[in-house]
């Protein structure tokens, strides 16, 4: 078994390469012999977890980024064991400006060649924003919003030059409309959403696709850093992350330029551009705001947590 773990700092094969602004050829690669890699942000847990199981399913090489050190060197560790991959491991806060370039220089040092884009880190944070921690709704914006656009920035650029990519960008159905009590994060996954569609449009006929995953509430710690585990929104119809992740390279595979993960979303998506901002500011609260009191909503509540600590 083999990984590595560093702290602070639809599918073809492709050539080792270094772009001008990232890597260059090593001599005698060719796009049939060198390996295919991904790589994917928040994968110590959730839906990042799932989907980096996914594509070592596929054979794909992974490096994986997250924050918590030890989790991801577990499953760093598992799925080297399990499917003979290469799998590098990054301890990272991408909450950083930096941690975009550091990891650049990671794959550069490494020449590692990235085929597969996964954008999946990512929180939120439940409460009014006049009371919300200022750093940590700094942080929110630059893990949801810089550091998804910076890396997509510095990575699919070389995926151009070869002809051959995907970036699969995870947003959430919360990007489409307002979110009081979780109002930066609404925001900031509207951005992915508009973001991604864009960039699917100006990819066109480049070989290379973007893929927006919009999930509804999952069974992940998601909801209780975000303090949101007592809410409406995760006490019930709450998605596996497994089915979710598998939508969402479905998807990616098939070069769509929009998943959204669940048929009670997808309904749910088909009201929203009827309904005025404000109404759906109203409900959208409702569903956010904390239950408390409520001995069957406790009782769910408890389960879903259980549920998402087996996952992790």
């Amino acid at each position: 078994m083999w990984f590595r773990a560093h702290n602070p700092l639809e599918l073809l094969p492709a050539p080792r390469w270094r772009h001008a602004h990232e890597q260059s050829p090593a001599d005698g690669d060719s796009a049939s012999s060198s390996p295919r890699t991904a790589l994917v942000t928040g994968a110590s847990s959730g839906i990042g977890r799932e989907l980096a199981k996914i594509l070592a399913d596929h054979r794909y090489n992974l490096v994986l980024v997250a924050r918590d050190r030890d989790q991801l060197l577990t499953v760093a560790a598992e799925l080297e064991s399990r499917h003979g991959i290469t799998v590098t491991a990054i301890s990272k806060d991408l909450s950083s400006a930096e941690a975009p370039e550091e990891l650049l220089g990671e794959l550069r040092q490494r020449s590692i060649v990235i085929d597969v884009l996964v954008n999946n880190a990512g929180f939120a944070l439940g409460g009014e924003f006049g009371s919300a921690d200022v750093s940590r709704t700094i942080s929110l914006l630059h893990v949801n919003v810089v550091c998804l656009t910076h890396l997509t920035r510095l990575l699919m650029p070389g995926m151009v030059a070869r002809k051959r990519g995907q970036i699969l960008n995870v947003a959430s159905i919360a990007g489409f409309y307002p979110g009081p009590l979780t109002a930066c994060y609404n925001a900031s996954k509207a951005f992915v959403v508009s973001f991604s569609l864009a960039l699917a449009n100006e990819l066109k006929g480049t070989g290379v696709t973007t893929t927006c995953l919009c999930p509804g509430p999952t069974h992940s710690r998601f909801a209780e850093r975000a303090g949101l585990s007592r809410s409406k929104a995760f006490s019930e119809n709450v998605m596996e992350s497994r089915v979710v992740a598998e939508i969402g390279f479905s998807a990616m595979m098939a070069g769509k330029p929009m998943a959204i993960a669940g048929l009670r979303n997808k309904l749910r998506m088909l009201t929203i551009p009827l309904v005025p901002a404000r109404i759906l500011a109203h409900f959208s609260r409702r569903y956010h705001e904390v239950r408390r009191g409520n001995a069957r909503a406790d009782a769910r509540i408890q389960k879903n947590a259980q549920r998402s600590k087996a996952q992790t």
